[in-house]
């Protein structure tokens, strides 16, 4: 593996006029590495994808993807991508287009495999507007595959896939890492973050929040929560705590207790609900889902 990240992002600023999208991000992905670049919507991240893969231009700020500047030729023959939206020809048969894709590169994989591998029939003589929402974004991965890159830029892949096709697309993306490819992703589907990045980077109102990997961002976080009536006075319950938990209502309603579980501090939590006449509902206990980590992502100060 590299000690070379493949992509490097400092202090990026990207502006439509008077809004900021983007608000100093910086992050790297290392090479043979699946980056996971997480965050509520309108945090930013297409708009990173974007300037990264070249599509977009920076208002300021610094990117390197395979130690160049995002765009050239040279760096585009060595890189594939999938955004949200477009990347198919509505009126073409799925090899028809990967076909035509194929000759805009200098050396490619064989289109027919990639269908196979995608688990689309090359044979197929259905246009790719009438394919299904998830054949459409498997479709959309083999064209990101065709070049044989050696980064690839995933705007939500698995969106609109069915369980068994979510698996399968999961399980290439572990095979093109396992190979040496990069592979840096946005996705709401948070288990499949879980399942595959090596690296997560979270960000809120266009800059970096929190940055790790999932075992250090989960781990970094053990809370127990419970659910109540809104707006409870906290004071005593924090006085009642071990020193170094912190308790706090992260949403209206429900309450969030830091630090490491036991049952001493279970029963202080309990006991204290008991004392203010509060029946607390949804008690859980262990380490913060990712889930849990972007929607507090949504709730930072811009």
């Amino acid at each position: 593996m590299s000690s070379i990240p493949a992509l490097v992002i400092e202090d990026l600023v990207v502006r439509y006029g008077d809004v900021v999208a983007v608000n100093g991000v910086s992050m790297t992905a290392d090479a043979a590495q699946v980056t996971a670049l997480l965050g509520p919507n309108g945090a930013g991240k297409t708009t990173t994808v974007e300037v990264a893969c070249g599509l977009r231009a920076a208002t300021s700020g610094r990117v390197r993807l395979l130690g160049a500047e995002p765009g050239t030729r040279a760096v585009a023959r060595r890189v594939g991508v999938m955004l949200q939206q477009g990347g198919l020809y509505p009126t073409a048969r799925p090899l028809e287009w990967l076909t035509y894709l194929a000759r805009l590169y200098p050396t490619h994989a064989d289109p027919s495999e990639l269908l196979d591998l995608v688990g689309i029939d090359p044979s197929t003589r259905t246009t790719t507007r009438r394919l299904s929402g998830g054949e459409q974004q498997r479709v959309k991965l083999a064209a990101a595959l065709l070049p044989n890159p050696e980064f690839l830029i995933l705007d939500e892949p698995t969106a609109g896939l069915d369980p068994l096709a979510r698996r399968n697309l999961l399980e290439a993306l572990a095979q093109r890492r396992d190979a040496g490819t990069s592979i840096l992703l946005t996705t709401h589907q948070l288990n499949d973050v879980e399942a595959l990045a090596d690296h997560v980077v979270v960000i809120a109102s266009g800059h970096v929040i929190a940055e790790g990997t999932v075992a250090n961002l989960t781990g970094a976080n053990d809370a127990m929560s419970f659910t109540g009536p809104p707006r409870l006075d906290l004071t005593g319950l924090a006085g009642s705590l071990p020193g170094g938990f912190r308790a706090e209502e992260a949403r209206p309603g429900n309450y969030v207790v830091h630090g490491p579980p036991s049952p001493q501090v279970m029963a202080t939590i309990t006991r204290w609900c008991a004392e203010q006449g509060v029946m607390a509902t949804d008690l859980t206990v262990g380490r913060r889902k990712l889930e849990q980590i972007v929607i507090d992502a949504g709730s930072e100060p811009s």
